[in-house]
């Protein structure tokens, strides 16, 4: 067997991702119907969208996790099927929404395993020097030697994390990355994939908080029953009237006084009001 084909270095803002009429099918349930989707080098893509609307399978499809009935999907050119597992792995790096390690590994080796696509390259030179780095960044680096299984939720989230990081693939795939974490921690995530993006990487995150969507990704596309219902810069899809009838519940959209980015505010003032009549009138 030959020498595994090594990415190639493509132009800021080049397709390095396509789905094409992606539809997945449970039983009768069509989770996901038709998806066009294109995923560019350089650039931060948000998938959002309410529990259900289908992010994570689209995810699982990228990564060939689970059979669509129609469509395609390929990745620099080429079906999944046609590049080796290293291949792939040199190319894009996943991380899922839950991360269970059962065997008692240091978080020095679960970060040194996403080194694993390079071993034998010249790259492997510098394994113990990325693994660290990744480790820094992610604010993981003095619990490098506690086991993966003793730590906190978001602790173990930022160490599956800085295992992907160090995977330095041309796609970082990620599914709620930021879930079991503090406001801290939610930022340094998302700048991190800033940084990573800026490298000429892509990045695909799915993200609950339209807020942090909006601070930091390039683009958002927004998911509905199985579909993408908008497609865009995060000022032209996160608007009041389409929030509201995606998530089914009113919201305002607000502008960051500092970085203009939109805020998304669900209105509650009936609720409130109704609260505070209640707390007047108590005996």
């Amino acid at each position: 067997m030959g020498a595994a084909r090594r990415p190639r270095p493509v132009e800021h803002g080049a397709v390095v991702l396509t789905v094409r009429g992606a539809t997945v099918e449970f039983g009768e349930r069509r989770v996901l119907d038709g998806v066009d989707l294109d995923i560019r080098a350089g650039e931060v893509l948000a998938l959002v969208g309410p529990n259900g609307a289908g992010k994570s399978t689209l995810i699982n499809v990228i990564t060939a996790d689970v059979d669509i009935v129609r469509g395609s999907v390929e990745l620099d050119g080429l079906a999944s099927y046609a590049w080796t597992n290293t291949e792939l792995a040199m190319r894009r790096a996943v991380l899922l929404q839950h991360v269970d390690i059962a065997f008692p590994f240091t978080v020095e080796e679960v970060v040194d395993m996403g080194r694993a696509p390079w071993r034998g390259t010249s790259d492997s030179d510098r394994d113990e020097l990325i693994a660290r780095g990744a480790m820094r960044r992610t604010d993981i680096e003095r619990f490098a030697d506690r086991h993966y299984p003793s730590l906190s939720g978001g602790e173990r989230a930022r160490a599956a994390l800085a295992r992907v990081l160090a995977q330095t693939s041309s796609v970082m795939l990620l599914d709620e990355p930021t879930a079991a974490m503090d406001i801290k921690h939610q930022e340094l995530v998302l700048s991190l994939t800033r940084d990573y993006a800026a490298t000429g990487c892509a990045v695909v995150i799915i993200v609950h908080n339209l807020d942090l969507a909006a601070a930091y990704a390039d683009r958002i596309a927004l998911l509905s029953d199985g579909r993408i219902v908008a497609d865009g810069a995060p000022t032209e899809v996160l608007t009041s009237e389409r929030i509201g009838e995606v998530y089914d519940h009113p919201v305002q959209i607000l502008e960051d006084p500092i970085t203009g980015a939109p805020i998304v505010v669900p209105e509650r003032r009936a609720r409130l009001t109704a609260d505070a009549t209640r707390g007047r009138n108590a005996p």
